[in-house]
């Protein structure tokens, strides 16, 4: 102890010279007196080094041997960045901190720290960011950042951590990004989450969590992205999101989920990106996604099941612009109208599936911006010549070179870009369709020519299975309509002179009940006797 106040008192008589010349700068380190800034990277520091200067306000020593934070971290009272990671810290004292009022950031990642408590921190009012990333930290205890009341981002990830105690965020009201991801958390306690009002960024991917509690986000209304990839979720019920209603990016990829939670995702109606690959699901149903009305981006990747995506799979998210799905092993059949009603769509990532065709309707390739169909067994024939003509035309940006043929053995291995419509065989095609449309031709005149020849020569026995009833019936049609059309032009006796014919004729119809004839009158006769032949 007097070894440390003899030192303190030295470093204080000497701290005017060292402000105004050139301060001792250790091997491997980088010392800049007008920035103030120090930079030891890759040395073979194992304490603190005491002869910087003191008014330096960003001290970073990385990948050293340093096991222990000493009182000469005193002797910087003018930090704002501490950054330690990447030593072999085992622990950090109580209130070694103290003198450090304006430190911003401390970054105490990739060591060997397993216990902290709620002094570890004193004196870190100011201490905006605190990482401890990458230790072997067990437990968090009740109450253990009460001493840093404007933290903003605290990253716990990659650490041992098994339980949460229900007040271990007490007083954190200003944290915005909180990672718990790669933990052995089983649990989030109700409420647990509940001080962090103004939280933005959730991780808690890669925990064990099986199933996540009802109400564990309650409170959350600031947050916009949650990650719970990997986490061993088997199912989430209507509850497991409520709360969460300005979320705008969810992660649920890699866990156990038997088929797509439409009804559970649906309340998320600000949702705007979702990654929910690498579950159980063997099949995208029509309208698995309905209710997320703003979805932009989706990510169906890595699923070991998926076999099949329906036709109006996206029919409900009319605002997507970018689709991928990728590494899908068994993913084959993508049916036609799969992305149908997607006027936005620009970017489709179809890489490294089980897809051996695809058919020119299944995209609007007007206004794609990026496709990527590689690393998939493609049979290139003459049902791929629309692809082969988009790629030499370059409408849309796409790995080109990658598009390569799986079958048939001869193109194996060969870029579809390269290959002619011959050795697609589209000729072949050719002839083959007219030849079949010639044959179809052919065989239906014949059948019309042997239908009408045999309907002719039948055509007695036709008449008489008809019935003597159909030929009497036509006839008296026929006689009934010529009696009608004949009836205003009755036989007339020509020679008689000085007759009225007209009126004659129009009389004798209203005698008998006939249609009447338009009354006309004449005073003289209206056809003479005509001449015979012989005397012309």
């Amino acid at each position: 102890m007097k070894v440390i106040i003899v030192s303190v008192l030295i470093v204080a008589l000497l701290a005017p010279q060292m402000t105004n010349a050139i301060s001792f700068c250790p091997n491997r380190c980088v010392c800049d007196d007008v920035k103030l800034h120090v930079t030891c990277g890759e040395g073979e520091l194992d304490v603190l080094p005491i002869a910087l200067n003191p008014a330096i306000q960003r001290l970073v020593i990385k990948f050293n041997r340093i096991k222990a934070i000493d009182s000469s971290i005193q002797f910087y009272s003018e930090l704002t960045m501490l950054d330690l990671s990447y030593n072999h810290l085992l622990g950090v004292p109580e209130r070694i901190f103290m003198y450090q009022k304006q430190l911003l950031q401390l970054h105490l990642n990739n060591n060997k720290i397993g216990v902290i408590n709620n002094k570890t921190f004193h004196g870190l009012e100011e201490l905006r960011v605190l990482n401890l990333r990458g230790n072997f930290m067990n437990e968090l205890t009740e109450n253990m950042f009460t001493t840093l009341p404007k933290l903003e981002e605290l990253n716990l990830g990659q650490n041992r951590i098994e339980v949460l105690h229900p007040k271990s965020f007490e007083s954190l009201t200003n944290l915005r990004i909180l990672h718990l991801d790669d933990n052995s958390i089983n649990m989030i306690p109700s409420l647990s989450l509940s001080p962090l009002k103004m939280l933005a960024e959730l991780y808690l991917g890669l925990n064990t969590l099986n199933q996540i509690q009802p109400r564990a986000f309650e409170g959350l209304r600031q947050l916009r992205r949650l990650d719970v990839r990997g986490s061993m979720l088997i199912n989430v019920t209507i509850d497991t999101f409520r709360g969460l209603e300005n979320l705008r990016s969810l992660d649920v990829s890699d866990n156990h989920l038997l088929k797509v939670p439409t009804v559970q995702l649906s309340g998320l109606k600000r949702l705007e990106e979702l990654k929910i690959g690498q579950n159980d699901f063997d099949i995208i149903p029509e309208g698995a996604f309905y209710g997320l009305f703003n979805l932009r981006k989706i990510d169906i990747s890595g699923s070991l099941n998926l076999q099949r995506i329906q036709a109006g799979a996206f029919s409900g998210n009319t605002n997507l612009d970018t689709i991928v799905i990728a590494s899908n092993k068994i993913l084959s059949d993508v049916e036609e109208g799969a992305f149908s009603g997607l006027p936005h769509i620009e970017n489709v990532i179809l890489r490294d599936n089980a897809i051996r065709s695809v058919r020119e309707e299944l995209l609007p390739w007007k206004q794609l911006r990026n496709f990527d169909i590689s690393e998939n067994p493609l049979v290139c024939n003459c049902h791929l010549q629309w692809l082969r003509n988009l790629l030499k035309q370059k409408p849309i940006e796409t790995e080109q070179s990658q598009i390569i043929c799986e079958y048939p053995e001869r193109l194996r291995g060969e870029a579809l870009r390269e290959i002619s419509s011959e050795l697609l065989g589209c000729h072949q095609r050719l002839s083959h369709d007219r030849a079949v449309v010639g044959a179809i031709l052919v065989a239906s005149a014949a059948s019309v020519a042997t239908f009408v020849l045999v309907a002719y020569r039948l055509r007695h026995r036709l008449v008489d299975m008809l019935g003597p009833n159909w030929h009497n019936k036509r006839n008296t049609l026929k006689e009934e309509k010529e009696l009608k059309f004949g009836k205003c032009f009755e036989e007339i006796e020509y020679h008689q002179p000085n007759f009225n014919v007209y009126s004659y004729h129009c009389q004798h119809q209203v005698q008998q009940h006939l249609p009447t004839c338009p009354v006309r009158s004449y005073d003289h006769h209206i056809y003479e006797m005509p001449i015979p032949v012989s005397d012309l």
